[in-house]
């Protein structure tokens, strides 16, 4: 009956990650793991990546949530007893820590409870280092700290079917995150180093952190940072019906606890959705939302250029009013990331579907280079109004005043998909990443107050209109 027993835990352990992951927690501890319903999610991820349908992961995950035991540890080892040659690079930000988890696999390898399940298994005599170790069937895990040397080790293998994969577990320290260079050394390494390290293209890479800010390893390689499609899976610790993720560990009031201790570490660490310090210049919860612009509102849309159209900056194109009653609509927000032709294309579209009653603002830049741009937007906008003047001042002081029109609910915005993007950006200036809608609506704000070129030009434009009509009259 015993035999039957360890014959049937074997299988169950060489067919089910999750099997195999509880049944040597239980034999190692002695106790069963608490688990939750988050913990098969992550293991179900890992084991698309074992069958190859899946190359590139980011999970992302609260820490203390069990990553570490699930990616790392009792997943090279799972692998390794059905390939005993795989090839490992595992990753993290301290070295130290690293050393430490590939350590305890080699511990879980060497274990009689594994070797019941995967008898063929075997480390070779002479592994005797904690980070760098090797299985008699050429087998290697290999363990560095994030902005290490790696010479001499590759991961994976060139052939069909599993040969091992690079994983990368918290590659940012949480407290060096802020840091924008410590950030980019970490992703300059990934792209320099680490990515170099695959032994085959499509050897696995495997990203399990907890965010620490936007533009951190996971946010680089999300936006296509690296040029490839990732898969994500994303757990927080509240869900979005408002249920705690694990309440054995952290219970629902807990977590609210620590949310309004430190909202701003809650928001990346355990919801995954980081977001920088609120900058307080703008206060988008006083925006109301409206379903029709109200006749009579006179509109502009203005523009604000990227630098270039690969260097993560974008294009946007904010149409904004002056309502009748003495207040200002946001009706809509054009953005995207494009070259100069596109660019010039979609804002010719975009004052075609706006209609000829509504201003174009560009701005312009200083030299001969800003006047010859607005030269060739005013080409492209012929028989549209364009208006444009040079800008001064940083960022901030030309977002003030209409951010002091928001602040005190003078500002509404017309309802549509793109609004919560706006408010991120408001919310978060100007310590965001981005700031390209907020030049743009600033731009078009300060149309809209000066007198000496918004009222003037409305006015000409209602006469133009107006000739028009009668026109138009006039050949029937």
């Amino acid at each position: 009956m015993e035999d039957a027993r360890r014959l049937a835990i074997r299988l169950e352990a060489q067919q089910d990650f999750y099997f195999f992951v509880r049944y040597m927690f239980k034999a190692r501890r002695g106790y069963r793991w608490a688990h939750n319903w988050h913990h098969q999610v992550v293991c179900d991820a890992l084991m698309r990546v074992y069958r190859g349908e899946c190359t590139r992961l980011i999970i992302n995950i609260p820490p203390r949530y069990s990553k570490t035991e699930l990616a790392v540890v009792c997943w090279m080892a799972w692998c390794l007893g059905h390939y005993p040659d795989a090839e490992f690079i595992h990753t993290s930000y301290s070295g130290t820590l690293a050393t430490t988890n590939a350590f305890a696999a080699k511990l879980m390898v060497e274990s009689e409870e594994y070797r019941d399940i995967f008898p063929d298994v075997h480390i070779r005599p002479d592994s005797k280092a904690k980070a760098d170790w090797r299985t008699t069937e050429g087998g290697i895990v290999y363990a560095q700290g994030s902005g290490g040397t790696i010479t001499g080790f590759g991961a994976g293998k060139m052939r069909d079917g599993f040969g091992g994969a690079i994983i990368i577990d918290d590659p940012h320290k949480a407290d060096e995150a802020r840091s924008d260079a410590m950030r980019k050394n970490v992703i300059e390494w990934f792209g320099n180093t680490l990515e170099s390290r695959k032994n085959g293209p499509d050897t696995p890479i495997i990203l399990i952190m907890q965010r620490l800010h936007e533009a951190d390893l996971a946010g680089f390689l999300l936006a296509g940072g690296n040029g490839e499609q990732w898969e994500h899976v994303m757990v927080p610790a509240i869900s979005e019906t408002g249920e705690a993720l694990w309440p054995a560990k952290h219970t629902l009031e807990q977590l609210r606890t620590m949310e309004r201790a430190n909202p701003y570490v809650f928001a990346g660490q355990y919801q995954q959705r980081p977001a920088p310090l609120a900058g307080g210049e703008f206060k988008p919860d006083a925006i109301g939302t409206i379903d029709a612009i109200p006749a009579g509102t006179r509109l502009v849309r203005a523009w604000d250029f990227a630098g270039t159209d690969n260097d993560g900056d974008w294009t946007a194109g904010g149409l904004l009013g002056a309502m009748p009653d003495g207040r200002y609509v946001i009706g809509d927000m054009a953005r995207f990331r494009a070259g100069p032709e596109v660019v010039e294309a979609t804002m010719k579209a975009t004052a075609q579907r706006d209609g000829k009653n509504v201003i174009v603002s560009i701005p312009q830049d200083p030299g001969q280079a800003g006047k010859g741009q607005v030269r060739q937007f005013t080409r492209t906008l012929s028989g549209f109004t364009v208006s444009s003047k040079p800008v001064s001042g940083d960022k901030i002081t030309r977002a003030r005043p209409l951010a002091a029109q928001v602040n005190v609910g003078n500002v509404v915005m017309l309802r549509g998909e793109w609004n919560q993007t706006l408010i991120n950006e408001m919310r978060n200036f100007p310590n965001g990443l981005n700031d390209d809608q907020i030049d743009a609506l600033s731009l078009g704000f300060d149309y809209l107050t000066d007198n000496t070129l918004g009222l003037l030009d409305y006015y000409r434009q209602q006469a133009d209109e107006a000739a028009r009509m009668r026109a138009a009259t006039l050949a029937t």
